[in-house]
């Protein structure tokens, strides 16, 4: 049976801590509805109502548009392990771009990967759990290198100039590009 919280207690944050991979789902009128999985060390809670999460350059910039033309964000953990659980955190996130004000008190949380291109700062307005007892047991094996080895072997001027090119997303959506390249130095 689900359960509803206003906010994240201590046992919420320390079952957040254990998940080695969480997912984002996003939408904005018109537009397709995003759902992505996120894995590295890239999730920070930051108090009972405010968690961020450190973001690369991927295939797309999908939850960028989405939060600036809507707002609404849903993050979803599942344990894979024992005891089953599901999470889910209802809020409205904003990116921050390393250009931004507030880039610097949010980045402090965080060791910045080569590749990283924003930090999603998300505002929690409810916290869900449920059973997850039809979710499989799996163990992690490893995290995959390839993005973050990909990033960091990039040549810094090529990475900005097809960075400064996405500026929007698969549905048209506007979307703003980072200022800066983030290599194996972070």
């Amino acid at each position: 049976m689900a359960e509803f919280f206003d906010a994240l207690k201590e046992d919420h944050t320390a079952f957040i801590a254990k998940q080695p991979i969480f997912f984002v789902a996003t939408a904005a009128p018109d537009a397709r509805i995003n759902l992505s999985p996120k894995g590295y060390d890239a999730f920070r809670v930051l108090g009972p109502k405010r968690v961020a999460y450190l973001d690369l350059a991927g295939s797309g910039n999908e939850t960028h548009a989405h939060l600036i033309a809507d707002g609404r964000v849903t993050i979803m953990f599942n344990n894979f392990a024992n005891p089953a659980l599901i999470m889910r955190l209802y809020g409205t996130g904003k990116p921050v771009l390393p250009q931004d004000e507030g880039w610097d008190e949010l980045a402090a949380h965080f060791e910045i990967l080569p590749g990283t291109r924003q930090i999603f700062d998300i505002a929690v307005d409810n916290v869900q759990t449920s059973c997850g007892w039809g979710v499989p047991q799996m163990e992690l094996k490893s995290e995959r290198e390839t993005l973050v080895k990909y990033h960091r072997q990039s040549d810094p001027d090529k990475w900005m100039e097809k960075t400064a090119g996405r500026v929007q997303s698969i549905d048209g959506l506007p979307t703003r590009a980072t200022d800066r390249y983030f290599g194996g130095d972070g």
